[in-house]
């Protein structure tokens, strides 16, 4: 408080030295002039007295000198009259500018007055910004610490999430290590019944053979007409003298001949259809923005879930290994990824600049590897959905497929006729291949020896990865692709390999002698766009432009 008034006498005595700094030189020349005319008042009163004795003077001497003495006084009253008068108009000239002056201060005084109202305003304006700022500096500090808050509890769900993740992670490992585990338990079951049904056979056939020599030696013996033995034929079962024997191992794979399922699947046309690799699942997606996961268990089947969030037609499907996550690619220029258990979209992955047109797993479950038509290969850091890689390749990309979920190898199909096999490692193609033609679509055999290739000239091609050349050509007089984007691949043995026409039938071809086995039809007029073979049995998922999904078996 004594600091406040001391400050205040401190202006104030500095005001009162401003305002008599600017008037001093004018008080000083006022004083000179009322002293001037004070010393004339006594001057003027001197000289009359004078005059007065002059007077008396010349009326008691009238003679010649007193004359004289008078004309001499009488000039200097002249003088003196004179210098009065003179110092009279200068006292009126200093009394104008006095007065001028005055008004001069009065003004000033009025600007000074306008002046303080402005400074007062001005300190009230002052202490009310005085006043905001404290109570934006405590909302501030407010606002830290619930930040700092949030930063813990941001921490503490990080910490929580990544537990979960690393659990998600093992157990992902664990569900992998066991469906191997059962894949392998699988195979040395089939080999297993393959060997007893061998040995099966070869005992039925050596007892067959024994029972026919004994009839035939009983035969000679009673002269009956003879059968040679050379008539037995027991390779693939026995016929003898019209004795049929069908016998035989059943094949391993077979073609799909039965329509078991038949729905309508999207609004509108369907582009891409996929078989989950653990579950009788299949996956559908189509240009009404959705995609959708059916259970194809019955001849009826049901819709599991439609999964939101692309804004344009979505343009092909896959899983990964587990059939825990689904990927969507679609023509609004992003991938996306959502989980199959609870049908929530888990991550968008946004950077190209064109429509995508296929993505995979590279990493399984941290990375993703995406084609699309804007001339370019991302690779996406999953975790923090961020493109953490491009490749420029020069040529839209139509199909992509990777050697393993480690992803340590890629190939991927080009609008300017070529194949592109890539090292992640390594920022351009280790080597490339060109066909006829642009390529719509790959699918790799689950060995990673042979490659699968639609090729735009209605041929489909099957390399072998090993030697890098073309192994065989499928075609047929009827068959053409039906767009850019159509969707070719293997069964689970790679023995037959499956497309969609233009005509709306679905063409199989057996790869080990590369003839055209069976020809399904059930879309036409609507062109097929896509097929997906079961991954463990003899099944195929095909859809088209006609809205339907169609699943077909084979028959037992």
């Amino acid at each position: 408080m004594a600091n406040w008034r001391q400050q205040l006498i401190l202006r104030f005595q500095e005001r009162d030295s401003n305002e008599v700094q600017k008037y001093k030189d004018i008080i000083l020349q006022n004083n000179r002039l009322m002293d001037n005319v004070a010393q004339l008042k006594a001057d003027k009163l001197r000289i009359s007295v004078e005059n007065e004795q002059l007077r008396s003077a010349v009326a008691n001497n009238t003679g010649p000198a007193g004359n004289l003495a008078f004309l001499t006084l009488e000039k200097k009253l002249l003088s003196q009259q004179e210098e009065l008068t003179e110092l009279h108009k200068r006292k009126g000239e200093n009394s104008q500018r006095i007065v001028d002056l005055n008004i001069r201060i009065e003004e000033l005084n009025a600007q000074m007055n306008d002046k303080d109202r402005q400074l007062a305003q001005e300190k009230r304006s002052n202490a009310s910004f005085r006043a905001e700022i404290k109570m934006y500096v405590s909302s501030m500090d407010e606002l830290k610490r619930l930040n700092t808050t949030l930063k813990d509890e941001h921490t503490a769900l990080q910490l929580a999430f990544s537990s979960l993740e690393e659990k998600l992670r093992s157990v992902q490992e664990e569900n992998y290590n066991l469906l191997e585990r059962l894949k392998d338990y699988k195979s040395r079951d089939a080999d297993k019944l393959n060997e007893e049904n061998e040995s099966f056979l070869r005992k039925r056939s050596d007892k067959v053979r024994r029972e026919l020599e004994d009839a035939v030696r009983e035969t000679s013996r009673n002269s009956s007409s003879p059968i040679s033995s050379e008539a037995i034929d027991c390779t693939n079962g026995i016929d003898i003298s019209g004795i049929d024997c069908d016998l035989h191992i059943p094949p391993m794979s077979m073609n799909p001949t039965n329509m078991y399922a038949k729905f309508e699947a999207h609004e509108g046309e369907v582009s891409a259809v996929r078989w989950c690799p653990t579950e009788k699942i299949i996956a559908t997606g189509g240009a009404d923005r959705k995609l959708k996961l059916w259970d194809v268990r019955k001849r009826s089947p049901e819709q599991l879930a439609v999964l939101t969030g692309c804004s344009q037609g979505i343009n092909s499907i896959d899983f990964d290994s587990t059939g825990t996550y689904v990927i969507g690619t679609s023509n609004d220029k992003g991938v996306r990824v959502w989980t199959v258990a609870d049908h929530r979209l888990r991550h968008t992955l946004t950077g190209h600049i064109e429509k995508v047109m296929a993505a995979k797993y590279l990493h399984e479950p941290y990375k993703i590897i995406s084609g699309s038509h804007d001339r370019t290969l991302k690779v996406w850091d999953v975790r923090s959905s961020a493109c953490i890689e491009t490749k420029f390749v020069g040529s839209s990309c139509f199909d992509l497929v990777t050697t393993d979920s480690i992803g340590a190898s890629i190939i991927s199909a080009h609008f300017d006729k070529k194949i592109r096999f890539w090292d992640i490692r390594m920022e351009k193609p280790i080597n490339d291949l060109l066909l006829p033609n642009k390529i719509t679509s790959l699918d790799l055999s689950k060995d990673c020896n042979f490659l699968l290739c639609s090729v735009r000239d209605d041929t489909i091609k099957l390399l072998d990865l090993r030697m890098n050349n073309i192994l065989r050509t499928f075609s047929h007089e009827n068959f053409k692709l039906s767009c850019d984007s159509a969707r070719v691949g293997f069964n689970f043995d790679a023995t037959r390999i499956a497309s969609g026409s233009a005509d709306g039938s679905i063409y199989i071809w057996n790869t080990l002698n590369g003839r055209h086995e069976e020809l399904l039809k059930g879309h036409s007029p609507s062109a097929v766009n896509a097929v997906s073979w079961s991954p463990t049995q003899s099944s195929l998922a095909s859809v088209g432009k006609g809205r339907r999904c169609i699943v077909w078996t084979a028959e037992l």
